[in-house]
């Protein structure tokens, strides 16, 4: 099964591979997906690191929370389900 991993806190200019690089330390990376405004583009510090395994995405968050990437620091944690639509308020 695999398993997502929340990443926040990233630098502003595009890192993909680096990040990617750098998660496949843990273990296999299957996807890697870099969030962006919906109406700038930008990107908006965060991303979804999809690991192979369960346990490669708990040793991800273990090894890689709080490292220095690129003068920042990550924040990783394991993902949760979305639940539902909040819709605008």
């Amino acid at each position: 099964m695999n398993k997502k991993v929340y990443v926040a806190n990233l630098p502003s200019q595009p890192c993909e591979s680096e990040l990617k690089a750098l998660f496949s330390k843990a273990g296999s990376v299957m996807s890697l997906k870099m969030v962006e405004d919906r109406q700038t583009g930008q990107p908006r510090g965060i991303a979804f690191v999809e690991m192979s395994t369960q346990w490669e995405a708990r040793r991800a968050v273990s090894m890689l929370n709080r490292t220095v990437f690129m003068g920042k620091n990550l924040l990783v944690k394991e993902a949760t389900e979305k639940r539902g639509f909040r819709g605008n308020r």
